[in-house]
């Protein structure tokens, strides 16, 4: 049976994630733009879980021998930021948090702030340089993402860190399981434990 349009769209979406590094949302749009469809309907644009399910099978077909590998050191970066930024309470999120990272993902550290200000004054307090940028937060409105790059001895290149900086009140809505019992973010002791068993 041939593969709907939608089902092409998360299978061309997921090679772009692992290929290029691309975000789930970027990479379906250029995805359905190469296979033609300019404009969609609503429907027929793929959802989040369907392109992740493509990404692993993607993975485990293409990157079974280096994949893990490449997990694990960007989680080691993750674990040494969330350590140097432990007063801001940081959350890993994105494909290093559900399994999916390679070389080319950013690393996503949700900062949890009494104070939004708090993240930037820290990062200066620790002399690292950042840059600042916005991204749509948890209620619609705009956040402030701080971004770094952090060195990683085992990928022999540096590493993207983007903080999105968010308050912490979103933090209850993050930890809530989604439909197949996952959560958004984990803490440094929940990203311990899966590196433990990985």
């Amino acid at each position: 049976m041939a593969p709907t349009l939608t089902e092409e769209i998360a299978a061309a979406a997921a090679r772009l994630v692992v290929e290029e590094g691309l975000e789930y949302g970027p990479a379906k749009r250029k995805a359905a733009k190469v296979l033609g469809r300019h404009s969609m309907r609503p429907g027929e644009m793929p959802g989040n879980e369907a392109v992740e399910d493509e990404v692993r099978a993607y993975l485990q077909l293409f990157r079974a021998d280096t994949q893990p590998d490449e997990l694990r050191a960007l989680r080691e970066v993750a674990a040494h930021w969330m350590e140097r930024l432990a007063p801001l309470r940081p959350h890993l999120a994105g494909a290093a948090w559900r399994g999916t990272a390679t070389r080319l993902s950013a690393v996503h550290l949700q900062l949890y702030c009494d104070d939004s200000k708090q993240a930037e004054i820290l990062l200066l307090d620790l002399g690292v340089p950042y840059e600042v940028g916005s991204r749509p937060g948890p209620r619609g409105q705009s956040v402030d993402v701080l971004s770094i790059a952090s060195p990683s001895r085992a990928l022999g290149e540096p590493v993207t860190v983007h903080l999105p900086v968010l308050d912490l009140d979103d933090l209850r809505g993050a930890l809530k399981p989604d439909a197949r019992g996952q959560t958004q973010c984990g803490d440094l002791a929940a990203l311990r434990r899966r590196m433990a068993t990985a």
